[in-house]
């Protein structure tokens, strides 16, 4: 089977998971910002960007903006920043927000992005009404007329992360009962703080069972698995080792996420009786036993914030289009590169058909060598040794 083959029927989806409004101050392009911090001193900024952010927000809008039906399921408090959340989401578009939850108990979840010109981004969380979001807030019965359902961030909700993840298994059980197919995707966490002592092996291997679709960057599951190492570098030997081992633990499809370097994708073997969902039917013979490697386009990066989400949402565009994992890959390389092209978490990416466009017009990639690799000039992708094709 072509796994470029003719778009079809586009399916449904469903973003559930973390929601919050971000505050992006601007800085100026002052340099070495972070290092100028200092007690008792007023440094100069300018007006923010307010925006909504979190999982649910920036995946959800960016499948929106790549023309996928899409409805959020979240939960804010019934405050101001929840009334904005809310307000901004149905600007863009009313059906986004049918799903959403405001509780009168509960304060919205909201998060100041320090995101200077020469450095990562750094973030000031509270994580509001996202900590009490559990199994019972999902609508089963919503997701029966979904492809798929991608949920987002369990590492920044309590629930999703007490007892090792349990509550987690549950909702990606319960989800999975529905022929959906599911997504799952995480953010990072403070290592030494109450998040940092989950038991990350037995958290992995309650939901993974019943994730079809895993896409955590390299980083954050470095963080949890192997938390004293650092990939400088891209690194296929350890993409690969973890990603078997995420495919032993019950995933079908892992992409790891890894900014500059690109992403990596492993899919599991054929004759595995693992069931993918509606998102996959009539293509499942072209993600079979699949090591893809994408190099990263290059742009003049403005803010990173949102890019591994919309690296997500582009992903899973091309999948409810009915298009392989090559071309899969290759949109969440292109979504999450238009991504920073602006300093909020969204707007950077542009339609489906602009971004097929800009791909076809020779969008240059960062340079990148992968020994033992094959690099396909058709695709704009390297192929690992261990791919079945």
């Amino acid at each position: 089977m072509n796994s470029l083959r003719m778009e079809e029927k586009i399916g449904t989806c469903v973003v559930a998971g973390h929601i919050c409004l971000d505050i992006i101050p601007d800085l100026g392009g002052q340099r070495d910002f972070l290092e100028a911090i200092q007690p008792g001193h007023l440094l100069p900024i300018g007006a923010p960007t307010i925006a909504t952010g979190g999982s649910v927000s920036n995946t959800g809008q960016a499948l929106h903006r790549l023309g996928i039906p899409t409805r959020l399921m979240g939960k804010v408090g019934d405050d101001s920043f929840g009334r904005e959340v809310l307000a901004r989401l149905a600007a863009v578009d009313k059906t986004l927000v049918t799903e959403m939850r405001s509780l009168p108990d509960e304060h919205t979840s909201y998060t100041i992005i320090i995101s200077p010109s020469d450095a990562d981004r750094v973030f000031l969380h509270s994580t509001g009404a996202n900590d009490t979001f559990g199994p019972e807030d999902i609508d089963y019965g919503a997701l029966a007329d979904a492809d798929l359902l991608h949920f987002g961030y369990p590492t920044a909700m309590a629930r999703m992360v007490a007892k090792d993840g349990q509550e987690l298994a549950e909702l990606m059980k319960r989800a999975k009962e529905t022929g959906v197919t599911t997504s799952l995707d995480t953010s990072m966490f403070d290592r030494h703080g109450v998040v940092g002592r989950t038991d990350w092996e037995r958290f992995l291997a309650g939901a993974m069972p019943y994730v079809d679709i895993f896409m955590p960057s390299l980083d954050e599951l470095l963080l949890m698995l192997i938390p004293e190492k650092v990939a400088s570098a891209p690194d296929p030997v350890l993409c690969r080792e973890l990603s078997a081992k995420l495919i032993d633990l019950g995933a079908g499809v892992v992409v790891l996420k890894q900014g500059e370097k690109g992403q990596y994708l492993r899919t599991l073997p054929p004759h595995s009786g693992r069931d993918l969902g509606r998102a996959f039917k009539g293509a499942d013979e072209a993600w079979y036993s699949r090591e893809l490697w994408a190099p990263a386009f290059e742009v003049h990066m403005v803010g990173t914030t949102g890019a591994g989400d919309c690296s997500v949402g582009g992903f899973l565009a091309a999948l409810l289009r009915g298009l392989g994992p090559e071309e899969a890959l290759q949109m969440s390389a292109a979504a999450g590169a238009c991504n920073v092209e602006a300093a909020d978490a969204t707007s950077g990416v542009r339609s489906w058909e602009d971004t097929k466009a800009r791909i076809a017009a020779g969008w240059r990639q960062h340079a990148l060598t992968l020994p033992g690799w094959n690099y396909d000039k058709k695709t704009l992708l390297w192929v690992g040794p261990l791919d079945g094709r």
